[in-house]
């Protein structure tokens, strides 16, 4: 039996973004499984797994040929339902038992989700709910980069936001997100971490966001979703506006939208970006900022990297949790407990 994975299945990850995939196929290994994802003369989006059934060569490296992909290495054409169409001999039948496996795929919230397990068990209503990505009222853009790094990482820094004091000092930092004190709660398959900062100066991201001088009323509620989502929910309202910790669209506001894609036990897909329900009518702001962003999550990418490395080098010491990491803490243990939950099926594939 081989061990066990630190990720879910039978779960939807996001593959990439929409503008990501084209009539070119594009190779990414999802929870250590190589993929790839093309788009075929309609539009819709096909998932299959990246290894020719013939001699294993990456099918990202075929040849589109309408629909289908035909092998670059003896020429074995396969069809949208991964099942041969043409066998590498011209006068020889083709054989439909030869086939590579297919997965489920939606398209929701601007990205491209893929089911990994039972693809019969496949629900898009399954997918995360990421409400702000399709909402009347607000745009929404955002970017990828490939981090060096196991994705629970990812997840224990972005339900900690104390880090931005000094990680992010130059454009969302500030000290006083080290004073105000933090609410943890755990709600079904979610896990809230709120933090209210009112009568603040603003830093220099949100300043520029508000247009406008004088003290800010500032929240951050970070809301974890299995199996790796965080959406974080920040923005500053002018002080004496009427903002408060549940009720804030007086001001500027923004919803983080992060989803973490394993690809192994050491590295990830980070798909970012950012919902905002102001200035959305203004698509070189939506660009302005979407670099900005881009920038801020540069600097975590290059932190989190690091640890990783530390943490490889450093075999005989853990990590420590101290109370700024109980929102990491308990998205970890709600992933660690839906796994456990569905060990017996897992059990049954890897026996």
């Amino acid at each position: 039996m081989t061990a066990m994975a630190t990720w879910l299945t039978n779960t939807w990850y996001v593959a990439a973004w929409d503008a990501e995939v084209f009539s070119t196929p594009l190779a990414r290994t999802i929870c250590g499984i190589p993929m790839m994802v093309y788009r075929k003369l309609d539009g819709t989006v096909v998932a299959m797994r990246d290894a020719c059934p013939h001699r294993l060569l990456p099918l990202s490296m075929g040849l589109r040929e309408g629909d289908s992909i035909r092998c670059k290495y003896h020429g074995l054409k396969l069809g949208p339902d991964g099942v041969a169409e043409e066998m590498p001999l011209t006068g020889e039948a083709p054989n439909r038992g030869i086939c590579v496996e297919t997965y489920a795929v939606h398209e929701r919230h601007r990205m491209v989700w893929v089911w990994v397990g039972d693809k019969a068990a496949a629900n898009p209503d399954l997918i995360p709910d990421l409400w702000p990505c399709s909402s009347e009222g607000w745009t929404f853009d955002g970017g990828y980069y490939h981090v060096e790094c196991d994705y629970l990482l990812m997840i224990d820094n972005l339900m900690d936001l104390t880090h931005e004091t000094y990680v992010h000092a130059g454009s969302i930092g500030q000290p006083e997100i080290l004073e105000a004190p933090l609410e943890c709660r755990t709600e079904g398959e979610r896990v809230y971490l709120s933090r209210w900062m009112p009568g603040i100066d603003a830093p220099p991201f949100w300043r520029s966001a508000l247009g406008r001088e004088g003290l800010v009323d500032r929240w951050q509620i970070c809301e974890f979703l299995l199996p790796s989502v965080v959406m974080i929910d920040v923005g500053v309202a002018q002080t004496g506006a009427g903002a408060t910790i549940d009720s804030h669209d007086q001001g500027v506001r923004g919803m983080v939208v992060d989803c973490m894609t394993p690809e192994s036990e050491g590295t990830h897909h980070y798909f970012w970006g950012m919902a905002r329900n102001f200035r959305t009518d203004d698509p070189g702001f939506t660009a302005r900022f979407k670099a900005q962003q881009g920038g801020v999550f540069a600097e975590d990418k290059a932190l989190l990297e690091a640890q990783q490395k530390s943490i490889a080098a450093n075999p005989d010491l853990k990590l420590a949790g101290y109370s700024i990491d109980q929102g990491g803490v308990r998205a970890r243990q709600m992933i660690a407990r839906a796994i456990r939950a569905r060990l017996p099926d897992r059990q049954e594939q890897t026996a």
